[in-house]
């Protein structure tokens, strides 16, 4: 696939399809929990759902979905969320200034991202695997540095730097720069061309004398860096720091991701749509359990969620692969962005 191709399959209009029927659902579910309690809709209750539900989700969909861009997947985002969070515990324990505290553990994660990265690029073996075992590799570290015992009583500056406010609370302010920035990247910038193009084949770019490993390490390490960002939050949250963090966060963030239009072949994605499927989610799991449905059913109801959500999307994409078979568009109503990537 060429580059200009790449910038006209990620600007059709159907893009935004899947990102609007998601947001048609989520004032739909709204309006049904409004109506089973009253304190749904409070302010109280909504800001709940963006700070304690959303916030660190979106920030941990967010590397996912540049990952799945590419054609790949990172199932280690959960361990690296615990690990780092486990180096910041440490460091702000022993005395450690609350920034370079923050900023060692945010490095660390990027750098088990960029582990990540360059065990995908120097096998040729699926990047599940690999992050299946990378992600057991670091939740191993992480029980043995801690023995399996939660560490507690985090400084108060740290405290008060993840769960303050400054009009906004910093959870939300920090997800919205994620997404600010994330959405400004994949539509506007090489850096985020790239990413889709690598994940439709990547010819293109090695053509140009692009190094397409490098690249891919980039985004792997990408995600670790959010991953960690992420961490912060919940320990500041918490104040506590345990190797079981984030268990089971990397498939709620691929659940986003998916049901955000992304396709888990790659070359194609929305942040977008991410952050509305994060929204939907939370929405969900906080109106769930306004209901008393319990966790284990949660679960099991994201789950059957993420395999519709699949299977929506393969469904898409067989309809896609059927059209340029017969010769015709991949879809219509195209606008064409006039390749303000190049």
């Amino acid at each position: 696939m060429s580059i200009k191709e790449a910038v006209k399959n990620n600007n059709h209009f159907e893009d935004y399809f899947q990102p609007l029927l998601l947001f048609a659902l989520l004032v739909l579910l709204s309006v049904l929990l409004s109506f089973h309690s009253e304190f749904f809709l409070t302010g109280r209750n909504l800001m709940n759902i963006l700070d304690n539900h959303m916030a660190h989700q979106l920030i941990l969909a967010v590397g996912m979905t540049f990952v799945i861009c590419t054609g790949g997947i990172d199932l280690s985002s959960g361990a690296i969320l615990a690990l780092s969070g486990i180096a910041a515990a440490l460091l702000l324990k022993a005395g450690t200034p609350v920034p370079l505290a923050v900023l060692t553990a945010l490095l660390a994660a990027a750098a088990m991202g960029t582990v990540n990265g360059l065990l995908v690029t120097s096998f040729t073996i699926n990047p599940l695997i690999i992050t299946l075992g990378t992600a057991s590799v670091f939740r191993g570290l992480a029980i043995i540095i801690t023995g399996g015992t939660p560490i507690y009583g985090l400084p108060k500056g740290f405290l008060q730097t993840f769960t303050g406010s400054v009009g906004i609370p910093t959870p939300i302010l920090l997800a919205l720069t994620t997404f600010l920035f994330a959405l400004a990247v994949i539509r506007y910038t090489r850096w985020g061309l790239y990413t889709l193009v690598v994940g439709s084949g990547g010819e293109a770019l090695s053509r140009l004398g692009v190094n397409v490993a490098a690249h891919k390490i980039s985004v792997y390490a990408l995600s670790g860096f959010l991953a960690g960002m992420a961490s912060l939050i919940i320990s500041a949250r918490l104040n506590t720091a345990e190797a079981t963090a984030g268990i089971g966060m990397e498939m709620n963030a691929i659940a986003a991701v998916v049901m955000g239009g992304t396709l888990l072949s790659g070359g194609k994605g929305t942040i977008m749509g991410t952050a509305v499927a994060c929204l939907l989610l939370s929405v969900i799991k906080n109106g769930l359990t306004m209901m008393s449905v319990d966790a284990h059913y949660q679960e099991f109801i994201i789950g059957m969620i993420l395999l519709l959500a699949v299977t929506v999307t393969e469904l898409r994409q067989r309809r896609i692969r059927r059209r340029v078979k017969a010769g015709q568009p991949a879809i219509n109503n195209t606008p064409d962005t006039g390749g303000k990537f190049l």
